[in-house]
């Protein structure tokens, strides 16, 4: 059995998604403010999971509820203006939330890494992935209840 394979069996006390990269131009709730069709997806495939929370790991701003207000912005991760490991393991520690298991991170090498750098046992059903197009089958599967 993989790590993966654990979403079958525990309800995740975590699901952490990508921002996504085209958004509203205008200030909005962070569960209003991403347009684009891979952070719909993996919202979606997240919610599927039943987790107890879910939150939106955004390059900008870090952590993110779903009822968080903000601006819009055009800042990738990598990026000088970008969100830190240091940054989110501190907004981790503020929220409490360090210490949760399962957590599932939803998205791109870059996302993982940063999930991995608070959460280092997180699950990442994305992982193996080739292109968009497997990570979006991917995640209809997770939505679907196929896990493996």
């Amino acid at each position: 059995m993989t790590p993966n394979d654990q979403l079958a069996y525990y309800k995740p006390e975590l699901v952490v998604i990508p921002c996504g990269s085209r958004k509203l131009d205008h200030p909005a709730r962070a569960a209003d403010l991403y347009t684009g069709s891979y952070h719909r997806a993996c919202r979606t495939a997240a919610e599927a999971l039943h987790p107890d929370r879910l939150l939106i790991l955004s390059a900008r701003y870090g952590l993110l509820d779903l009822d968080d207000v903000v601006e819009p912005y055009d800042t990738p991760h990598g990026t000088k203006e970008s969100v830190t490991a240091q940054l989110l393991l501190e907004q981790a520690t503020l929220r409490d939330i360090v210490r949760l298991d399962p957590v599932i991170a939803l998205g791109g090498a870059r996302h993982v890494s940063l999930i991995h750098s608070v959460w280092p046992h997180a699950l990442t059903p994305l992982t193996g992935t080739h292109g968009m197009g497997e990570q979006m089958a991917r995640l209809v599967a997770l939505r679907n209840g196929a896990v493996s």
